[in-house]
């Protein structure tokens, strides 16, 4: 489980494509990876992967079909930017929501937009997740956890304040960007007990 507080903006060292089809990234890090076991979870753009190798500054993690075709990872290349969050521990701070790093659906950057000092960024979704989505309702976009401001059919905004755009990969993105993103665990459970037998 993760909170949606980035507590590092990496990037991605290497891309192996292996024999059967899983692949191999190799990110560039500032944790203190002796910190992190071999098979620790590590939230990468809100995708929840298993740590097989790591050294100093580095870690490597592999990531099966399903992953690359329900993620944006499947685009990734040498030099990308990407979110870290290591998975929680118990008695740490819940500074965001509850997040368990399984990517439901891409969403498309479709607007960015100067709000005072922060930018608002609007983001389309897939038909199928827009129900899930509420103003002041929680969302995860590449594993950050943020606050929907408003929603209008299958597109909703959130603000970025300038700590947020310089330490995570929202300070990057462009219209017609793809992120990654998780619906809130509760939207899911109250949708699933509404609906009709």
């Amino acid at each position: 489980m993760f909170t949606g507080i980035i507590t590092d903006l990496g990037r991605v060292r290497s891309v192996a494509r292996q024999p059967g089809g899983d692949t191999r990234f190799e990110f560039a890090t500032r944790y203190d990876m002796s910190t992190v076991d071999i098979g620790a979870s590590i939230a990468c753009n809100g995708v929840c992967l298993t740590v097989i190798e790591k050294g100093d500054g580095w870690f490597t993690v592999q990531a099966s079909d399903e992953t690359l075709s329900k993620t944006t990872l499947g685009g990734w290349s040498e030099g990308r930017p990407v979110n870290f969050e290591r998975a929680m521990k118990v008695g740490d701070e819940l500074g965001g929501h509850i997040v368990s790093g399984h990517v439901d659906g891409v969403a498309s950057v479709v607007e960015i937009r100067d709000e005072n000092e922060s930018k608002r960024y609007v983001f389309e979704v897939p038909e199928g997740l827009r129900r899930f989505v509420a103003p002041k309702g929680s969302v995860a976009l590449d594993g950050v956890s943020l606050t929907v401001n408003e929603v209008e059919g299958a597109r909703f905004g959130v603000n970025i304040i300038p700590h947020t755009q310089e330490m995570t990969t929202f300070g990057s993105y462009r219209v017609g960007d793809r992120v990654n993103m998780e619906i809130d665990m509760l939207a899911r459970y109250v949708a699933r007990l509404l609906e009709k037998d």
